[in-house]
């Protein structure tokens, strides 16, 4: 979903299946609060509300759907997007493993790892995960183009851009162009 979909009242599901009710729009973000099953409508009756409200920022609304049906089609949709190339399962192993890891998990800026960045060179970086070293926190990323593995300090991959989808094509175009050029 998108914020433009929201308005106050708007009942949402999210991936982890619970469901919401959004309780106020703004310019960003939504909140929302937990339509808890075991709670009498009572308890969710307001503003001001009995129940804690939920910020959701754009990550977060992406993940929102109306309906199973909805949840469907968005994955579907995802999967048919030529923007991202697929990842083999050797590096999807890969990464899922090195996000288990201890060192991963105590790593304090998790959001980090949920955004896509852009380098100088136009090549997008998925980060996976983090591992200390002795300068700080190291974010392990993965090159989807390439199909490379690589790592960048966290200070220098924060101030990277997030990549757009607009990166995301240009690299895709970059990287479809070498492939189909005769060798030389």
């Amino acid at each position: 979903m998108k914020l433009s979909d929201f308005d106050i009242g708007t009942e949402f599901q999210t991936s982890t299946w619970h469901r919401w009710r959004c309780t106020d729009v703004g310019r960003r973000t939504i909140l929302a609060i937990e339509l808890n099953p075991d709670l009498e409508e009572a308890w969710l009756a307001g503003p001001p509300y009995v129940v804690r409200e939920v910020v959701f920022d754009e990550i977060e609304m992406e993940r929102a759907f109306r309906s199973t049906d909805e949840a469907i089609s968005q994955s579907l949709e995802a999967l048919e997007d030529e923007t991202q190339p697929s990842i083999p399962a050797e590096a999807a192993r890969l990464m899922l493993r090195a996000e288990l890891e201890t060192a991963s998990r105590k790593y304090p800026r998790q959001r980090l790892l949920l955004i896509n960045r852009v380098d100088t060179a136009g090549e997008i970086l998925h980060p996976y995960a983090a591992e200390e070293g002795q300068d700080g926190w190291i974010i392990l990323v993965y090159l989807p183009f390439p199909k490379t593995f690589n790592a960048l300090p966290e200070r220098d991959f924060v101030h990277l851009p997030a990549a757009t989808k607009v990166d995301l094509k240009e690299r895709r175009d970059r990287f479809t162009a070498s492939s189909t050029e005769p060798p030389r």
